[in-house]
């Protein structure tokens, strides 16, 4: 389903109540598409950020791009130290 922007303002309840049931919906102005109503996933709905640890589990940082703790807190104070 498309709709314009005024139409979306006045019907903006139903639409997020179609997209939520898994309709697509889609808002136009002029009648080009600019955005899409989608639910958000469930595992990301509870904002418990376990989706966030998978994926970080899963893509651990390279060995190259990680960091200590100490070569960290070098680094913000040596940025800090550039500000004063």
């Amino acid at each position: 389903m498309q709709v314009n922007v005024l139409e979306a303002k006045n019907n903006l309840s139903q639409l997020v109540n179609r997209a939520a049931a898994g309709e697509d919906v889609v808002i136009a102005r002029r009648g080009v598409p600019l955005v899409r109503l989608v639910p958000v996933r469930a595992d990301l709905a509870h904002g418990t950020g376990a989706a966030i640890v998978e994926w970080l589990d899963d893509h651990p940082p390279s060995r190259r791009t990680a960091r200590s703790a100490s070569q960290i807190d070098a680094d913000i104070e040596a940025a800090r130290e550039g500000w004063e």
